[in-house]
């Protein structure tokens, strides 16, 4: 039987009628051998091509007689043929690649014949789809005819992508290599600075999705610190490939088809195929299965890696096109997304370096570019990160938003982005632009400890986007609280209070830290400690001391938080940034009724000196050259 329906590749094609509807196998699946015996074929005429990921009929994209008798429609436009669809040559189809079989099956796309790519029958006459599952399998089932290239350097895939030789109507042996695709190099300084974002946010034992885009891909290789990772994505890269070696990914931990990573389709280099042929640890499934809200969502801890090409300043997310010229396509990267949202703990990650064209252009934007299509909405978004740092979106209003975003923009463009808010009215006309600086120094004072009561607690400098948080902190304080701290009562904590603190901060001569600690789905301020440069008096230190700076040091502690040691260790925290900024101590007036504080400045300060004063204790603490533990 198999011998039976062996032919050439010219027989095979020249059994395609005029005005036929064809689809090609996708991606590196695609029949390179079957493909250019169509096209040498003059008697095939006025064929309509739909394609999901096409490169081999990039080489015929300057003949006009190609498409005097070929007419492109693709669901995704991959690089070589960005061109050709910003010249209308071809024809762009903005569909969800999970949606495209339903098309095939209803036939509201109807498919003719299909030319695709196959590994070696076995035995039993059950070959493999290989490296593309994804949609291919749909129109396997829908065409009327079918032509399959049998490569023995296609590798074997487990999942949904087996397929009998009954149900090929025309098999082509020809052994060739496999479309080799491998992600565009991206700036290694600037993915290595995200992916230090990233893994901030990623847990062990998390599910991930990398969707496409050279930036998810570089970011992976950095995710080296992990632990029992699983995998459920739409495409399997080089990149992978590494962290399955290395047994950081081991799918060990994923609660839905554990011990599989899942996948539809697989694009990179021989190194990823050899690694895929016949594993039983992947999964390739249809599209229309693997990239569904519904199914992804059964993963818990799912977390979700996507890229884009713009963000505005309200959270639209632009990935398939730069104004109306096309650079890729919708994908399913707003079905990952939901999905995350689906899923037990779970949640997504838009990543994006904060410039393009050598730094002439933010890729955060007031608003996306004329024609460009929204990708994702900004209701779905959740944190979008960039090399100067994380946007968290979900739940925030338009003024949170935009300051968040304007903060993780590059520095050049933060007060420009401030400025078209206020003129789009998205926020306060008297709002303060971050700081135009690269504050990455910021990372060396960020810290995690446990406290005694069992929780975590995660300390890190005060972001003018923690203004909210910042208020609601101060309104969780009880009065006496308050009264210790500011040496008066204080019924309001204004959003102009709040501004003024957050403007003045320069994180060298003014720093405030915050510690944190999860309340369900949120993080909260339980706690805030600052210094601030301070003009002593003659009388406060030694006359040897004049010359040298001094920082005024203060600290509140929400209630519920207090005897867990937190003051202790933002007190030495505090004391590490300020002796690196040139600081000989720290100075702070006390009530002399705050006996807890007192206690906490001795215990770290043995020798501190004490002025009682009109009810109230100057402190001085001076820095030695002990290591600060």
């Amino acid at each position: 039987m198999y011998k039976n329906k062996t032919l050439s590749a010219d027989e095979a094609v020249a059994n395609i009628k005029n005005g036929s509807r064809i689809f090609i196998g996708s991606g590196c699946g695609e029949p390179q051998h079957l493909i250019h015996a169509m096209v040498r074929n003059d008697n095939i005429q006025d064929v309509m091509i739909f394609q999901m990921l096409s490169f081999t009929l990039a080489r015929y994209l300057k003949d006009d007689y190609f498409f005097k008798r070929f007419a492109l429609k693709l669901f995704f436009v991959t690089e070589p043929m960005q061109q050709a669809a910003f010249e209308g040559k071809i024809d762009f189809i903005p569909t969800y690649l999970s949606q495209i079989p339903n098309f095939f099956r209803s036939n509201q796309i109807g498919i003719d014949v299909i030319l695709l790519q196959i590994s070696p029958p076995d035995r039993f006459g059950i070959a493999s789809l290989g490296v593309s599952v994804d949609v291919t399998l749909e129109a396997v089932k829908s065409a009327k005819m079918v032509i399959a290239q049998v490569n023995p350097r296609m590798p074997r895939t487990h999942g949904d992508g087996f397929i009998h030789v009954d149900d090929i109507d025309f098999l082509v042996n020809f052994e060739e290599d496999i479309l080799v695709n491998v992600p565009e190099p991206v700036d290694e300084k600037i993915a290595k600075r995200i992916a230090m974002y990233v893994k901030e946010l990623i847990d062990d034992g998390s599910t991930l999705q990398a969707g496409y885009g050279n930036m998810p891909y570089a970011l992976l290789k950095y995710i080296d610190n992990k632990n029992d990772l699983g995998v459920h994505t739409h495409m399997i890269s080089d990149a992978f490939i590494p962290l399955f070696e290395k047994g950081i990914i081991n799918n060990k931990k994923k609660n839905f088809m554990k011990d599989r990573a899942v996948a539809t389709f697989c694009m990179g280099s021989r190194v990823a195929y050899d690694y895929i042929d016949n594993n039983i640890q992947f999964y390739f499934g249809t599209a229309d299965f693997v990239n569904t809200p519904g199914i992804i969502g059964r993963n818990d801890h799912f977390i979700s890696i996507s890229s884009a090409l713009e963000v505005d300043l309200t959270g639209q997310i632009c990935s398939d096109s730069v104004g109306r010229q096309f650079f890729s396509g919708t994908g399913d990267q707003a079905n990952f997304i939901r999905g995350s949202t689906l899923s037990k703990g779970g949640f997504s990650i838009i990543v994006l370096p904060s410039t393009a064209k050598n730094g002439q252009v933010s890729k955060i934007v007031p608003n996306l570019s004329a024609g460009a299509g929204v990708a994702t909405l900004r209701s779905d978004v959740n944190f979008v990160v960039t090399e100067y740092g994380i946007a968290q979106l979900k739940g925030k209003s338009m003024y949170q938003r935009v300051v968040e975003l304007t903060q993780i923009a590059h520095p050049a463009f933060r007060e420009e982005l401030i400025d078209a808010a206020k003129q789009n009215r998205y926020i306060f006309s008297d709002q303060l632009p971050p700081l135009s600086e690269d504050l990455i120094f910021l990372e060396d004072y960020k810290s995690q400890v446990d406290l005694k009561n069992g929780k975590s607690m995660s300390i890190r400098p005060l972001l003018p986007s923690d203004e909210i948080a910042y208020r609601n902190f101060f309104y969780s304080l009880q009065e006496e609280t308050v009264f210790l701290r500011f040496f008066h009562p204080i019924t309001i904590f204004s959003r102009k209070m709040a501004q003024e603190h957050l403007a003045n901060m320069d994180y060298r001569n003014f720093i405030s830290l915050i510690g944190m600690v999860r309340n369900k789905a949120n993080n909260e301020i339980v706690a805030i400690g600052s210094y601030a440069v301070h003009e002593h008096s003659q009388d406060s230190v030694d006359s040897e001391d004049n010359n040298k700076n001094w920082a005024e040091v203060a600290f509140v502690v929400r209630e519920d938080f207090q005897g867990q040691g937190i003051a202790v260790y933002l007190l030495k925290e505090l004391e590490k940034i300020a002796s690196k900024n040139g600081y000989t101590g720290f100075y702070a007036s006390v009530l002399s009724e705050n006996r807890t504080m007192m206690r906490v400045f001795q215990k770290c300060y043995p020798d501190l000196s004490i002025s009682p004063k009109n009810g109230e204790i100057d402190i001085i603490m001076k820095f030695d050259n002990r290591q600060v533990p």
